[in-house]
This record gives C-alpha cells, sequence and structure tokens, in this order.
C-alpha cells in the first residue's frame, strides 16, 4: 500500500468482506497508519461503526449496507461517505442521500463482484450527466482502459487488480496516474 500511494494513489478503501470486526480493525489500523502520515484519505468498506472505531476518513456502503444517512448519523457531518451504483435508478436515488461521492459500475466483469453484471461504458456517460456528487468509476480500470473511461465520462477510478497483482505497485501507481492525466487532458 505504501508503495501505491508513493506512485500517486491520492485515496485509499480497505475491503475485506470476509473479515470478522477484530481482525478487521487491525487491519484497518494498520491502512491508517500508512495513509495519516501521507495526507491520503482512508476509507472503511462496508461497515461506519468500524471506520469510527478505526479513525478512517470515511465508510464505503453499498446498495445491501447501513444507509448512507445511519452511516452520517454514526461518522458525523465530516466524514467522507460513499455509495454504490450500478443503475441509473441508483444515481437517482444517492441525489437524495447525504453522499460524498458514488461509485459506479462495475464497468466491465471484476473478480470483486463476479455476479455482478458489467454496466458498460455508457453507465459512465449516465453518471456523469445525473450525478450530484463526483463519481468514481470501477471495475477494470487501467492504462490502458482509462482513455475510453474518461472519454465516457469518468475522471476518476476505483484501482484494485491492476495495483494489487503488480510486481512492482509504485511503478504500476506512476503507469496508471499518468494514464490518467493523459486521458483527461484529451477530454474536453
Amino acid at each position: 500500500m505504501a508503495a501505491c500511494i508513493r506512485g500517486g494513489v491520492d485515496i485509499v478503501q480497505l475491503r475485506e468482506k470476509g473479515l470478522e470486526a477484530r481482525r478487521l480493525l487491525d487491519r484497518a489500523g494498520v491502512v491508517a497508519d500508512q495513509c495519516r502520515p501521507a495526507g491520503v484519505p482512508f476509507i472503511l468498506n462496508d461497515r461506519p461503526d468500524l471506520a469510527l472505531a478505526a479513525g478512517a476518513d470515511g465508510v464505503h456502503v453499498g446498495q445491501d449496507d447501513c444507509p448512507p444517512t445511519v452511516a452520517r448519523r454514526i461518522l458525523g457531518p465530516e466524514a467522507i461517505i460513499g455509495l454504490s451504483t450500478h443503475a441509473p435508478a441508483q444515481i437517482d436515488a444517492a441525489n437524495r442521500e447525504p453522499v460524498d461521492y458514488v461509485s459506479a459500475g462495475p464497468v466491465a466483469h471484476t473478480a470483486t463482484h463476479p455476479d455482478r453484471e458489467p454496466t458498460g461504458l455508457g453507465y459512465l456517460g449516465y453518471a456523469s450527466a445525473h450525478s450530484r456528487v463526483p463519481f468514481f468509476v470501477t471495475g477494470g480500470a487501467s492504462p490502458d482502459t482509462v482513455g475510453a473511461m474518461a472519454t465516457a465520462g469518468a475522471n476518476r477510478f476505483v484501482v484494485v487488480r491492476y495495483l494489487t497483482e503488480a510486481a512492482d505497485p509504485e511503478e504500476a501507481a506512476r503507469r496508471l496516474r499518468s494514464a490518467i492525466e493523459d486521458a483527461l487532458a484529451q477530454t474536453p
């Protein structure tokens, strides 16, 4: 994780669906210790109670998780609250929630959601036109794909496997950041 941050990652989300609470808190402490000195926001997935206990900057919840209104009550007005969306109606509903960002996707099949149908690039255009808050594209972001995603309306990207499976995560993060900057520079 530290290598990814050195390479240009500017927000970190800990997503560990299978860990019980105490182990998740231990892991969250390690992540917070890496993010805080670098000034990188740390978001915990699914659990606003544990985000509070871990001193995370916020929480990301899914459609079937703790509602954003409850997460906001738990974490307070300064916390970052994110919400996953997978369809236009969910973007529209998110506009009425106390969230700071939404995720849109997955655009392509992804191992983190193997049973979820991809939304395709067209969904990014909908999110760009209709979301009242910034959105992050999920599913398949890499230096080879961010150009098409940016053309479709994305300017923030969630990246998992490209970084976690890289032999040199710092260099991979640099390549990714450069590809994103190039793609955004070419997008009106």
